[in-house]
């Protein structure tokens, strides 16, 4: 079980494809992984609504969902080998 006390950040994508693909490298191996998904553009605490007043008009939507993957510090140095390939 991954969790925040034994887990180190293995990659960061903005790609959805490139997630589903290091995601598959990762489970084919064996090795147990976390993805968090961050929406760029949902609202802050510190600017509450101003993504419903100017919608996503001017912003850069490629880049609008980041994945971070999350790997067991034991299994890292192997799991950015396989990634490397």
């Amino acid at each position: 079980m991954i969790t925040i006390f034994n887990r180190k950040e293995l990659t960061v994508t903005f790609d959805l494809n490139e997630q589903a693909r290091l995601r598959k490298v990762l489970a084919e191996d064996g090795i147990d992984y976390n993805v968090k998904t961050v929406n760029r553009l949902s609202a802050s605490p510190f600017s509450t609504g101003s993504r419903s007043r100017t919608g996503t008009y001017g912003q850069n939507t490629e880049v609008m969902i980041e994945y971070v993957i999350y790997v067991k510090r034991g299994d890292y140095d192997r799991a950015l080998e396989l990634i490397k390939r």
